[in-house]
C-alpha cells in the first residue's frame, strides 16, 4: 500500500497547474555562480508570467519538498545516505567548494530547493492526470537514477513522478518520456531500462556529456543531433519523431523534459536552436499530446543562459495564446470540436514551419 503523502493533495480548485515555491532557487554566498546554471532562473520565470498577468501567486500551487519516505518510492537508502557527505553533492552539482561546507549548510541551501522542485515535479504528475496538463517551473533532474546522481541532478524527479501515478492513480499504467534537454537523459533511463510501460524519445547532442551508452538501450526513439543544429532541421525532427512516438505507444501520460540548453550560444549543450525555435519546439510537442488527449508534465530541465527565463516565459505564453493551456479540467475545457481545430492547425502551422 502507498506510504501516506502530502504531495498528493488537491491544490484549490482556481489554481493554474503551474507549480512553484520561492525555495526552488539556490543562493548561497555567490557560490552558485561558480556553477555555469542560472540558479535563479526559475523565480524568473514565475516574474515574467506575473508581469505579463497570466498568473498571480495565489493562482499558482505551491511546490511542497518531497520526504525520505517520497524520495524511497525510486531511490536506495544508500543512495541518500550518500547525500550525507558534502564531497558528494559537490560531485553531483559540479561546485567543487561545496565539499568544504558543513552538511547541513548543504542540505539546507542545496538539497532542499532540489528536493522542493522534486516534490513539484511529483505534484505535477498528479496535476496533469487531473486538468489535462501540468507544468513544474523546476525539475527535470535526467541524469539521476535510483542509485547515482550527476550533471547537477540529485535526485530523480522524473522517475519519482511517474512511479507515483503507477502506484497511485487509477488508469495510468503507461507513460512516455519526451526528453528535449540538449543532454542524453541517462537517469530515468537507467530506471525504467527493463520496464515496458514506459516508452522513451530522447534527442540530444551525441557528443557531449552524458555519453552513457548502457543507458541509450532504453531509448525507444533515438534522435541524435550533430553540433550546431539549427531551427529548420531540428524542428522537422522533433515533430516527426513526437509524432512518431505518440502514434506507436498508446501512453496514459507524457512527461516532457523541455530544457532549454539547445539555445544558440549555451555553454554545454553544443546546439544553435533559436528562442523562437525553443518556443515553437514546445508547441509542437503540446499540440501532439493534447490533440490526443493524452495528459502532458511539462518540466524545465538545463538552460544555462540568463536569457533562458525568458523564453521557458514566453514558451508558456505562446501556449496559452494558442488555447493548449486551459485553467479548467480539460475534459471540460477542450471539447472535441476544438481538439479537431487543434489537429487542423496542427497540420496547418508544420507546413508553415520551412517558410519561416
Amino acid at each position: 500500500r502507498p506510504h501516506r503523502t502530502e504531495l498528493y493533495e488537491d491544490p484549490p480548485s482556481g489554481c493554474w497547474p503551474i507549480v512553484y515555491s520561492p525555495d526552488y532557487n539556490i543562493t548561497f554566498m555567490g557560490l552558485e555562480k561558480l556553477h555555469p546554471f542560472d540558479a535563479g532562473k526559475w523565480g524568473k520565470v514565475i516574474n515574467f508570467l506575473k508581469e505579463e498577468k497570466l498568473i498571480a501567486d495565489d493562482l499558482i500551487v505551491q511546490a511542497r519538498e518531497a520526504t525520505d519516505e517520497d524520495l524511497l518510492v525510486v531511490h536506495t537508502r544508500r543512495y541518500l545516505n550518500k547525500l550525507k557527505w558534502s564531497f558528494v553533492v559537490a560531485t553531483i552539482t559540479e561546485i567543487p567548494p561545496v565539499a568544504f561546507l558543513p552538511n547541513f549548510i548543504v542540505q539546507r541551501k542545496v538539497l532542499k530547493p532540489l528536493r522542493t522542485q522534486t516534490g513539484g515535479t511529483i505534484m505535477a504528475g498528479k496535476l496533469a492526470m487531473d486538468r489535462g496538463w501540468a507544468i513544474n517551473v523546476g525539475g527535470g533532474f535526467h541524469h539521476c537514477s535510483s542509485d547515482k546522481g550527476g550533471g547537477f541532478c540529485a535526485y530523480a524527479d522524473i522517475t519519482l513522478a511517474i512511479k507515483f501515478l503507477f502506484e497511485r492513480v487509477q488508469g495510468v499504467s503507461r507513460a512516455t518520456i519526451i526528453d528535449l534537454d540538449a543532454h542524453q537523459g541517462n537517469g530515468h533511463e537507467r530506471d525504467f531500462m527493463d520496464d515496458p510501460r514506459v516508452y522513451i524519445m530522447d534527442a540530444y547532442n551525441r557528443y557531449i556529456y552524458p555519453g552513457d551508452g548502457f543507458a541509450k538501450r532504453a531509448i525507444k526513439r533515438k534522435v541524435e543531433l550533430e553540433w550546431g543544429t539549427e531551427d529548420a532541421e531540428y524542428l522537422q525532427k522533433v515533430h516527426t519523431h513526437v509524432e512518431g512516438a505518440l502514434n506507436e505507444f498508446k501512453a496514459d501520460i507524457v512527461v516532457y523534459n523541455a530544457g532549454t540548453d539547445i539555445l544558440d550560444g549555451d555553454p554545454l549543450g553544443g546546439l544553435a536552436i533559436s528562442p523562437q525555435g525553443i518556443v515553437k519546439r514546445d508547441e509542437v510537442v503540446f499540440r501532439a499530446a493534447r490533440s490526443r488527449r493524452i495528459p502532458i508534465l511539462m518540466v524545465t530541465s538545463g538552460g544555462y543562459q540568463k536569457r533562458t527565463a525568458r523564453i521557458i516565459a514566453d514558451s508558456i505564453l505562446n501556449l496559452h495564446s494558442l488555447g493548449l493551456l486551459d485553467k479548467e479540467r480539460a475534459a471540460c475545457g477542450v471539447g472535441s470540436s476544438s481538439v479537431d481545430q487543434m489537429i487542423r492547425d496542427s497540420a496547418k502551422d508544420f507546413s508553415n514551419l520551412s517558410l519561416q
